[in-house]
C-alpha cells in the first residue's frame, strides 16, 4: 500500500527512539510545536527555499539533499551566534518514493544529531521537489552578530576556503573539459557543495569579538558588500580585500597552477560563486591575536583578507595593484 501523508511522517520523521530537549515541550505530532528559550534570550528564525534544478542537480543523491537543505539554515544561525533549539521541515514531493525519502531522511537527521538540533514539524505535499527548512535558534540579544556593525579599520576575516562550491558546481555540469583534477580534489570539492559544513562552533565563539558577521552563500563580494552596505548606514563604508589572501583549497591551488586561464576561473569562483557558507565576520585590529587563537582552538583557517574602509566601494587588489572585477558578479534568484 502507498504511503500517505501522516504513514510517511511516522515513518521517516517521526524518532520515538530520540527523546526532545527538555527546551521542547511538544513537537512532530500537533497543530504546532512548543518551544521554551532561556531566559533573556532573543528567537533567531531563518527560512531556506531548495529547489530541483535551481538549487541542486535533480538528480542529486537523496542523502546530500537531506544533509544541504538543513546545513544552509544552519549555517544561517551560525552568522547570528545563535545555538539551534529546532527545525521545521516542509517537503513538496513528485511522489512517495521510500528508497528516496529514506536516504533523504538519513541526510538530514545525521547533521542534525552531529549538532543536536530536532525536527519539530512541518509538513508535505505533493508537486515538483522542493525542500523549506526553517530553523529557530535562541541567542542573548546583545550577543546576537548582524550585518550592521562593522566599524572603519576592522579587519575583514572569513574562515575556511573559498570557491569550493564553485569547483564542485562545474564538476557536476561538466564544465572543467581537457583538465586533469585528481580524484581526491574532485572528491574534495564535490562534498564541499553538497555536504557544506555550518559554522556553528565559529559562530558562538565570536559572540563579544566579532563587530559583523554574516555567511557566504551567494559569492565574497556580493555578500560583502550586503554587510558593508548594512554598516554604514547614512555614512559609506568600503573595504580594501588583498586577492592573494583568499583561502583557497589544495583542490583549488591544483587548478590554479594547471595555467592561467583556470588562475583565472579559480579567483572567480572564490570571489563570486558562492555556496560555501563559510563565515565572513570583521573584527577590530585590536582582535586580532584572538582570532589567530580561536582558528588554532577550533582546529579552523581562519584568514584576514582585507580591511574596512571609509571610501564606498571594494578596493580589489593582487600583486600589489589595483584589480578590476564586476562587483555585481555572484547568485542572484532573479
Amino acid at each position: 500500500m502507498a504511503l500517505d501523508e501522516f504513514g510517511l511522517i511516522r515513518r521517516y520523521f517521526t524518532r520515538a527512539d530520540r527523546p526532545l530537549p527538555a527546551s521542547v515541550r511538544l513537537g512532530i505530532g500537533d497543530d504546532a510545536a512548543l518551544l521554551d528559550l532561556p531566559p533573556g534570550e532573543s528567537l533567531a528564525v531563518t527560512t531556506d527555499t531548495l529547489v530541483a534544478g535551481r538549487h541542486f542537480p535533480a538528480d542529486a543523491l537523496p542523502f546530500d539533499i537531506g544533509w544541504k537543505a538543513l546545513a544552509v539554515n544552519l549555517s544561517d544561525l551560525a552568522a547570528m551566534s545563535a545555538t539551534p533549539v529546532g527545525v521545521t521541515l516542509a517537503l513538496t514531493l513528485p511522489a512517495a518514493d521510500e528508497a528516496w525519502l529514506a536516504a533523504f531522511a538519513e541526510g538530514f537527521f545525521t547533521l542534525a544529531d552531529a549538532h543536536g538540533v530536532p525536527l519539530i514539524g512541518g509538513d508535505t505535499t505533493r508537486g515538483p521537489l522542493s525542500i523549506t527548512v526553517t530553523a529557530l535558534g535562541s541567542v542573548p540579544p546583545a550577543q546576537a552578530l548582524r550585518r550592521d556593525g562593522a566599524q572603519l579599520g576592522d579587519l575583514i576575516y572569513v574562515s575556511g576556503t573559498l570557491g569550493d562550491g564553485g569547483l564542485g558546481l562545474a564538476l557536476t555540469q561538466d564544465r572543467l573539459h581537457d583538465v586533469h583534477l585528481p580524484p581526491s580534489h574532485q572528491a574534495h570539492a564535490l562534498a564541499r557543495l553538497h555536504r557544506p559544513t555550518p559554522r556553528l562552533a565559529l559562530g558562538l565563539a565570536l559572540r563579544g569579538m566579532a563587530t559583523a558577521a554574516m555567511d557566504v552563500s551567494d559569492g565574497l563580494l556580493q555578500d560583502l558588500g550586503h554587510l558593508l552596505k548594512a554598516s554604514g548606514g547614512m555614512r559609506a563604508l568600503g573595504a580594501t580585500l588583498n586577492l592573494e589572501q583568499l583561502p583557497l583549497s589544495p583542490a583549488m591551488q591544483y587548478l590554479a597552477g594547471e595555467g592561467e586561464a583556470l588562475q583565472q576561473q579559480v579567483l572567480d569562483w572564490a570571489l563570486a560563486a558562492g555556496d560555501d557558507y563559510e563565515l565572513l565576520f570583521t573584527v577590530p585590529a585590536s582582535r586580532q591575536q584572538q582570532v589567530e587563537a580561536l582558528a588554532h582552538a577550533l582546529e579552523l583557517p581562519l584568514t584576514q583578507i582585507g580591511v574596512v574602509s571609509a571610501a564606498a566601494g571594494l578596493n580589489l587588489t593582487l600583486k600589489s595593484e589595483s584589480y578590476k572585477y564586476d562587483l555585481k558578479a555572484g547568485y542572484r534568484h532573479f
